[in-house]
């Protein structure tokens, strides 16, 4: 893990369809909510397009504080100076990631089976993703459902020392029993975004009904 990284506890990530908002306006929301750290996810705009959303949203990110991470373009992130990428299975390797944006850049890594996670488990990143933990209609062809069973077998197989973030179908029901499995932070899109009036509120509210981190 980058020294000087934290991964908190609750993990939100963008989404101007479901919010109906622009990225910067998300960051903003979220900030006050009590959000550190957050994640531009834009599966729909063009290159240009979310290079102008995410230089906006990095603005006001290091306004308030909030570290930020891109999902995907690596391009990106390196070119507006963010803290970091989040990448899937089907995006640039994570070694390669690394070498274009340096140690000090935070490198998160989607994974959706036990069988993934080993596999991945020697490379240079700083947390995993697992999931989805529950179904899921954020994504329109989503991964096989993990599951407490899978969760659980995630976390056995990698041990104690690497951050381990669940993700998909995660609510204000559940969010308790992830942690609970085995997480140590869950991710949140639609549980965040889908009434945009209530995103400060409902990120405070997630925040504070979940164990701190030691």
């Amino acid at each position: 893990m980058r020294s000087g990284f934290h991964l908190p506890r609750v993990y939100p990530i963008t989404d101007t369809r479901i919010s109906g908002l622009s990225h910067a306006e998300q960051v903003a929301l979220l900030a006050d909510g009590g959000a550190t750290l957050v994640q531009l996810r834009d599966k729909h705009a063009s290159p240009s397009q979310f290079y102008d959303e995410a230089k906006a949203a990095l603005e006001v990110a290091n306004k308030r504080g909030v570290q930020l991470i891109i999902n995907d373009r690596v391009d990106i992130a390196l070119a507006i100076g963010a803290g970091g990428v989040h990448l899937g299975q089907d995006d640039l390797p994570p070694q390669a990631a690394r070498r274009l944006l340096g140690d000090d850049a935070v490198i998160g890594y989607s994974t959706h089976s036990r069988s993934q996670l080993l596999e991945a488990s020697e490379l240079p990143v700083d947390y995993f993703a697992i999931g989805p933990i529950f179904p899921t209609a954020t994504k329109q062809n989503p991964d096989p459902v993990v599951g407490w069973a899978g969760l659980r077998a995630c976390r056995e197989a990698i041990g104690d020392t690497t951050p381990l973030v669940g993700i998909g179908g995660i609510s204000a029901t559940n969010a308790l029993e992830v942690i609970a499995a085995g997480a140590d932070s869950v991710a949140l899109i639609h549980g965040l975004l889908a009434e945009p009036q209530r995103i400060s509120d409902n990120f405070r509210s997630f925040l504070a009904s979940l164990p701190t981190l030691e």
